[in-house]
């Protein structure tokens, strides 16, 4: 039996800031206008329990796929180390859903059934991503469903947990982070592209060619500052926010990485990409977090 180390480890925890830095965004932005803490850990927690389930779904299907396979240029997962089996690893990711939604009814019940509409198509997207019947990530179409619920899902979802509304407010503020959540898996799918190719896998980067899916790297990160900014400018994200502008000098480092494997490096190296990518997002989001807090309690 699996040691709950293993279990952990599994679900891929360091991925887990990119759903709670969203939602406690969304908390933040409302916190002005209403804050009831338990609730809102409740948000933050059901994000990454579904989070944690799109993990271990997508493990399963990619290995059912192959394209986890060997030649592949990332860290192998649980299945391929023996670790958990398929039946094991597609189980903890229902489990984390069925969770997931329990917090969600719970939320539902003390806030607003409206949250059922949001809860219940996060679920179907992180199922959905890699799983049947739809596979949305081998259609070109995973940094489409990582920005929508990644971004505007969770944050709006957040905020209205606190707020009871939907706000132009938490909608602007939900914009650079979803650009930084399809940021990360473009940075992953360009690493992956060769691999993804052989096996027949079809993200936008293996469509787009990888001069243009870098490219679009690019034009997701400079969308995240520009959306941030012209919320600011807007009056609908608060100025101290800005402070996530700090951040701006973490590009170079994925500058040298893009531009090293273009001269002929190790393709390998691009898991440092999608980790810079990843830090990226978890520093920006805090930064952008610590503005929001800034403003909630100062005005």
């Amino acid at each position: 039996m699996p040691s709950p180390r293993a279990w952990f480890a599994a679900a891929r925890p360091v991925s887990f800031t990119a759903a709670a830095v969203p939602a406690l965004a969304g908390t933040l932005i409302a916190a002005p206008a209403a804050f009831t803490w338990w609730t809102a850990l409740l948000a933050i927690l059901g994000a990454v329990l579904f989070l944690a389930g799109t993990n271990f779904v997508n493990d399963y299907y990619d290995y059912r796929k192959g394209s986890d396979g060997p030649g592949a240029l990332g860290p192998p997962g649980a299945i391929q180390q023996g670790i958990l089996s398929p039946r094991q690893v597609l189980a903890a990711g229902l489990a984390c859903f069925a969770a997931g939604a329990a917090i969600g009814i719970v939320l539902c019940a003390a806030v607003s059934w409206q949250l059922l509409w949001v809860g219940g198509a996060g679920l179907l997207a992180g199922f959905l991503y890699t799983g049947w019947p739809l596979h949305l990530a081998y259609r070109a179409l995973g940094e489409a469903v990582v920005f929508a619920f990644m971004g505007p899902a969770v944050v709006m979802g957040a905020a209205f947990v606190q707020a009871e509304a939907w706000t132009r407010e938490a909608f602007a503020v939900s914009l650079p982070l979803g650009f930084l959540a399809a940021a990360i898996l473009q940075a992953n799918n360009l690493r992956d592209l060769d691999h993804d190719r052989a096996v027949g896998k079809r993200t936008l980067a293996v469509i787009l060619g990888r001069r243009a899916a870098e490219a679009e790297f690019w034009l997701l990160l400079a969308a995240a500052y520009l959306s941030l900014v012209g919320g600011a400018a807007a009056g609908l994200v608060p100025w101290p926010a800005l402070l996530a502008l700090l951040t701006l000098p973490f590009l170079r480092p994925m500058a040298r990485t893009l531009s090293a494997v273009r001269a002929g490096a190790n393709p390998r190296r691009l898991n440092f990409l999608l980790r810079d990518a990843a830090l990226l997002h978890l520093r920006f989001g805090l930064l952008l977090c610590l503005g929001l807090g800034l403003h909630w309690a100062f005005g």
